[in-house]
């Protein structure tokens, strides 16, 4: 049997990929999420893992090769399939990637749900499975999932959600206070009928979801927090003041690059997808309403430890060794050559975390 290796859709807005890396070479053996190369993509670049173990038996798209979402870029098949078989489906993926007539897999299924007066936007990928809910941080949007989202739907019925005042969410966050945020998440399960949900969020995402286990913990199941917010005091102020205040391209890039391990990540469509956002209606207001939930003079003003210490569900933390934001704090995973965006630059490690069961609790 061979098994095509796909152009992987990650987010909303991707049509195409770049190969920029290729990590193994035909013949060598693989299984289920090992790296085998690396993808520019409109946003950032991202590490394609395997979807399944096998022999890498061909690769169809080189290095630089520029692919539609679905195109096959390589084949895994048994080390004893014939070449003769090989070949034929080499051939034919060409003739598909060539003639512009690759069939894009579904993306997220993007939809609205009304909580509090407000209208929250999310996106949905994966059908059968238990549900996992992923909240982001302070200006970030359900797309800073990407690259997590789409294996994890394997497997999971996966919601990458919008918080007020954010993505394609109602630009408003009232009081801004953990507590508001909470109940929209909590919301947000009530209006989707959801009963128990494992609840993932990422920096004040982290802080959302530990607040949201503490007044409802019957409706989690399973919490994980990358580089939550709340554990600590020390963050750095200077980020997120800059962050709320840039209005340019040139004022916003440097504080970028405080996100990420590798500032080469910092792509100028990252920067003009941030500005867009920035420049809506609200969206000021909001910015500033949440800093004065973030911020207590230079350290942090959210505590979520208490939360969590009276919390019984089984928890996980991960967080990136470089975190320029949130310096790490206690975790049961730590990651390298991370930064704060652990999720985008190591998507792998937390999709680990997420699934491997070994959530304290």
């Amino acid at each position: 049997m061979i098994q095509p290796v796909t152009m992987p859709k990650w987010g909303l807005s991707m049509e195409r990929g770049r190969i920029t890396d290729w990590f193994v070479a035909e013949g060598d053996e693989v299984e289920a999420g090992d790296d085998l190369a690396d993808i520019d993509t409109d946003k950032i670049n991202g590490t394609l893992e395997s979807p399944g173990d096998g022999v890498l038996r061909r690769v169809v798209a080189a290095v630089g090769e520029e692919v539609p979402v679905g195109g096959t870029i390589a084949l895994l098949a048994k080390a004893d399939t014939e070449d003769a078989e090989l070949d034929e489906a080499v051939r034919k993926a060409r003739e598909e990637i060539e003639a512009g007539a690759v069939v894009a897999p579904e993306g997220p299924v993007t939809g609205t749900a009304e909580v509090g007066g407000r209208t929250l936007a999310y996106a949905t990928l994966g059908t059968e499975g238990d549900v996992v809910v992923l909240v982001h941080g302070y200006g970030g949007d359900k797309n800073s999932w990407l690259f997590v989202q789409e294996p994890l739907s394997r497997t999971k019925i996966v919601h990458a959600l919008d918080l007020p005042g954010h993505g394609d969410s109602t630009k408003d966050v009232g009081d801004g206070s953990l507590a508001t945020l909470a109940d929209a998440v909590l919301g947000f399960l009530d209006a989707l009928g959801i009963e128990r949900a494992h609840l993932v969020g990422h920096s004040l995402g982290g802080a959302v979801v530990t607040a949201a286990a503490a007044k409802a913990p019957h409706k989690v199941s399973r919490l994980t927090l990358v580089a939550p917010a709340g554990f600590g005091t020390a963050v750095n102020a200077g980020y997120l003041r800059g962050f709320a205040a840039a209005t340019t391209r040139r004022e916003l890039k440097p504080h970028l690059s405080a996100l990420f391990a590798s500032p080469d990540l910092v792509t100028r469509q990252l920067a003009d997808d941030l500005l867009r956002y920035k420049r809506r209606d609200g969206v000021d207001k909001v910015l500033t309403t949440l800093l004065d939930t973030l911020l207590d003079g230079d350290a942090q003003a959210i505590d979520a430890a208490p939360l969590l210490s009276g919390v019984d569900v089984p928890t996980r933390t991960i967080w990136g060794r470089r975190d320029a934001v949130l310096p790490p704090g206690e975790a049961d995973v730590y990651v390298d050559d991370a930064g704060h965006l652990v999720h985008l630059e190591a998507p792998g490690a937390v999709l680990a975390a997420i699934l491997d069961g070994g959530h304290r609790g």
